[in-house]
């Protein structure tokens, strides 16, 4: 089996950042607030990287639809959506609370990061579950559009 390279580097991005941002939490927890921005800064780079090159694949190569069963295909294309909706919201309060971190307001910080960190962690974890179900458990579809491979047309 030979696993794409550019999907491949963007999810090994993606939980990369996911284990950062646990590293951060850590960090934090037990005071050392310098370390943990840096850590947290680390995990930020690390998810940009990921959306770089999966913009950049999207953009120049397409997306590949789901090439599993027929059957099966409803739920993955389901779960796909509910994976979407988590990336969107993770990145969004994502840059609110670095935004928030970065402007000292701590308070707010405080009370946000933690479900940022959920959020993220259910993300990465369904990333990789999207990556393997495309390229791991099945051979990938045709590669296409992003429309064309959520809705199969």
């Amino acid at each position: 089996m030979s696993l794409p390279l550019l999907p491949t580097l963007s999810t090994i991005f993606i939980v990369l950042s996911a284990i950062l941002v646990a590293a951060g939490w850590i960090l934090v927890v037990k005071g050392r607030v310098e370390a943990h921005k840096k850590t947290m800064f680390a995990a930020a780079v690390a998810a940009l990287t990921f959306f770089i090159i999966y913009a950049s694949r999207t953009i120049f190569v397409g997306n590949t639809a789901f090439g599993g069963p027929d059957d099966i295909k409803i739920y993955y294309t389901i779960f796909l959506v509910f994976h979407i909706i988590l990336a969107t919201t993770g990145a969004v309060f994502g840059l609110v609370t670095i935004w928030l971190g970065y402007k000292n307001r701590i308070k707010q910080h405080r009370k946000i990061g933690p479900i940022t960190s959920v959020i993220w962690f259910f993300t990465a974890t369904t990333g990789v579950m999207v990556y393997s179900l495309l390229y791991v458990l099945y051979d990938g579809g045709e590669t296409t559009s992003v429309i064309k491979a959520i809705l199969g047309s």
